[in-house]
């Protein structure tokens, strides 16, 4: 399915119906300014992607698997946000739904009340915390306030029952601290349905501030090793994304996941030998700037 805009001679692809990958951008808006993201912000009136929808989700087979929900941040939409789930749950009843938000909007009970009382039977949102400590997620957000938020939206959450991903992009400012990350979930939040270890996609916001931000993933193997059996032995379903398995500790390759959308997975020619690459997330394509110097054939 595709979107023409014959004015700007531009054709966007919004479904493709042989990917497990398909996913709909409803804003590029967003009020966080995340030093990584992948998406940079813009401050404009994009609410005509939300009419576009409208016509577009009843045009989606409804055999698909999965749909995701991203931006931006899809929850500033408020009730065309709501409604979106409510059309998705109508007219693709048997479609897994995936929405990243950051959750801040949730802060308000209501808000959660009314996303819960859709009753979506396969909904799961998936938010970020990169810190066990304010000031740091904050700073890596780039917006104060965002980490009390976050928590307090995601117990508004769970108190209504709907399922919450905890993820966990890391980046050179959260990397020493993410065993601590993994005791603060297990203690405070770990009634929540998932955890995520991001890698990070060399894009965006990250490609810009990259000497900022990068760290070989070699280099805190050990403690995502440890941060990972923290959530896991806490009761929390638990995996790595966007990690080679090359660079990850043998006792966690269980939880590695393929999880790089099929349209931006690549492999380097390194990887051609090897005897566990279908098992392997492989690399970003938006990435080819940087990646582990430790990458080798299994």
């Amino acid at each position: 399915m595709v979107a023409l805009e014959p004015s700007r001679g531009v054709l966007r692809v919004l479904y493709r119906r042989n990917s497990p990958s398909n996913s709909l951008l409803v804003t590029e808006r967003c009020n966080h300014y995340c030093l990584m993201c992948s998406q940079p912000p813009k401050n404009i009136d994009d609410s005509y992607i939300y009419a576009e929808l409208d016509e577009a989700i009843p045009l989606i087979s409804n055999d698909t698997r999965e749909i995701g929900i991203t931006g931006g941040e899809p929850t500033l939409g408020g009730d065309r946000f709501l409604n979106l789930v409510r059309s998705m749950k109508t007219y693709l009843p048997r479609t897994a739904l995936h929405v990243l938000s950051n959750g801040r909007r949730f802060v308000d009970p209501s808000f959660a009340k009314a996303l819960a009382g859709i009753s979506h039977s396969d909904f799961m949102i998936g938010i970020p915390i990169y810190a066990d400590y304010a000031a740091l997620h904050d700073y890596i957000v780039q917006s104060d306030g965002a980490f009390d938020e976050t928590v307090r939206g995601i117990l508004n959450l769970k108190a209504q029952g709907v399922r919450v991903e905890v993820r966990i992009v890391v980046l050179k400012q959260n990397s020493e601290r993410l065993v601590q990350l993994a005791e603060f979930l297990a203690r405070n939040l770990t009634f929540i349905d998932h955890v995520t270890f991001m890698a990070l996609e060399v894009t965006g916001f990250a490609r810009a501030n990259l000497e900022l931000i990068w760290i070989d993933p070699h280099d805190y193997r050990i403690a995502l090793t440890e941060a990972a059996r923290t959530t896991e032995a806490a009761g929390i379903r638990t995996s790595l994304y966007n990690h080679q398995l090359c660079i990850v500790e043998r006792e966690v390759w269980h939880l590695a996941r393929k999880s790089i959308s099929d349209w931006k997975q690549e492999y380097l020619p390194t990887c051609a030998t090897c005897s566990i690459q279908d098992q392997c997330a492989g690399f970003f394509a938006t990435g080819r700037t940087r990646h582990s110097a430790y990458i080798v054939a299994q």
